[in-house]
């Protein structure tokens, strides 16, 4: 009787090196860093964020991150600073003699009385950053770690409305235009190529002109520029399939053409338009930063990462680089993540990468 084979346990070493293995078949990091920095921020945003994103406190503005500590700066006292002088190195005498060694700027402290033109003085030009504010704050006093969380709910929520809205415009006219062919598969297939042509910012910018911008315009746009790509797919498609045996079957049976397009057609789609749907997360992200980047998605206060990309981008290169740099980094990893996972889908769902 030949023996039964026997998995060795997780616990033990070849165990342990056969599930890192079985492990590695599944796109883990990815769904790690999705819930991570996209799901659980979105859904348990109001619990999770230490503060209100709206809230100021001007005293705590543009603090740093926690992990930095205060900067001291040597300034050398002059007589006067001229408009093109480097005031990182230079003070006046008058504002010197308010400040003391070692204190921020702006402290009423005097330093000493025998100050003098030449003297160098240490004053502190970055405060320290503490763990109240993780990620350090903006402009205005508000935690960005805050913020972030918050612009993770408006990111997911766009996303969702925006692909179930495309793709549903998309799925409609693309089985009309495989399914019936002839003049309205040439009227639709105009259609498609027409608004692939437009790009979406340029068609943003004439409604936020016409219109007040905010989120309805923002969805409106980029619906408007993404259903095509689910149509022109789902044609290509159904143009094969509408041609397949079980299609003239379902037709000598006496099925509509409704209910051969949604019982026949459609489910052999299912696989195309996961993978599509799970890619054009991350397009949307981007898009939608994008717009609120240069001011033509949702108006602030309301936090989203591009508003706060946005914030950051006058005063990125002098000290506050946190600012873009927090939420520019949810937007990479989130993109990422969406193309890893994408990718995954599409050689697992697609029969003929899945035997290679």
């Amino acid at each position: 009787m030949a023996d039964i084979a026997v998995r060795p346990r997780w616990s033990t070493l070849p165990g342990a090196i056969r599930s890192v293995s079985t492990l590695r078949r599944y796109p883990v990091f990815p769904i790690l860093v999705l819930l991570i920095v996209l799901v659980i921020p979105s859904i348990f945003a109001s619990l999770i964020a230490p503060y209100d994103p709206l809230e100021q406190d001007l005293v705590n503005r543009l603090a740093p991150p926690a992990w930095m500590g205060g900067t001291l700066l040597t300034k050398t006292v002059v007589e006067r600073v001229e408009r093109r002088e480097d005031r990182q190195t230079q003070i006046p005498i008058a504002s010197a003699i308010q400040l003391r060694e070692g204190t921020a700027v702006g402290e009423v402290l005097s330093l000493k009385p025998d100050l003098a033109v030449g003297d160098e003085i240490q004053i502190v030009d970055m405060v320290e950053g503490t763990w109240s504010h993780p990620f350090g704050t903006d402009k205005l006093g508000r935690d960005l770690l805050s913020r972030i969380i918050h612009g993770a709910r408006v990111s997911l929520i766009i996303s969702l409305i925006v692909i179930a809205l495309s793709g549903a415009i998309g799925i409609t006219l693309g089985l009309m235009a495989g399914f019936y062919g002839g003049w309205v598969d040439y009227a639709i297939s105009r259609l498609i190529d027409t608004v692939i042509a437009l790009p979406a910012i340029l068609v943003a910018l004439v409604l936020v002109v016409v219109f007040h911008p905010g989120m309805p315009i923002l969805i409106g746009v980029i619906v408007g520029s993404l259903w095509a790509q689910y149509a022109r797919m789902v044609r290509g498609e159904a143009l094969s399939l509408s041609q397949q045996d079980f299609v003239a079957r379902a037709r000598v049976a006496g099925c509509s053409d409704v209910r051969i397009m949604l019982r026949y057609i459609l489910p052999n789609l299912f696989n195309s338009l996961v993978v599509l749907a799970t890619l054009q997360v991350g397009y949307v992200i981007i898009i939608e930063s994008s717009l609120s980047f240069l001011g033509l998605g949702i108006p602030p206060p309301e936090p989203t990462w591009g508003n706060i990309v946005a914030d950051g981008r006058d005063i990125i290169i002098q000290t506050a680089w946190w600012i873009s740099l927090f939420p520019g980094v949810a937007i990479m990893l989130t993109v990422l993540s969406m193309n890893l996972l994408g990718d995954w889908l599409r050689d697992k769902l697609d029969p003929k990468l899945r035997q290679l």
